[in-house]
């Protein structure tokens, strides 16, 4: 179940506390200590290609928008 369709229900049961707190016990996502989806850019959210060296957590699509203003050349 994906973080967006949890949500979706809390509008649903918001009148029925009881039943909410049994529903999130049972239905929500775990949390991840390690693995792909830990890692987010920091600038658009992208759980994919993601670049931590020197802190930048950046995915490469933005790392390709911000490199020159960051002080990295393209040699090639």
């Amino acid at each position: 179940m994906t973080t967006s369709n949890y949500n979706k229900e809390f509008t649903q049961l918001k009148f029925k506390p009881a039943k909410m707190a049994k529903y999130i016990k049972h239905n929500k996502p775990k949390d991840r200590t390690f693995g792909i989806s830990t890692k987010r850019c920091k600038r658009c959210g992208r759980f994919g290609a993601h670049i931590g060296k020197y802190d930048l957590h950046l995915c490469r699509q933005c790392f390709r928008d911000v490199a020159t203003k960051l002080g990295f050349k393209k040699y090639s």
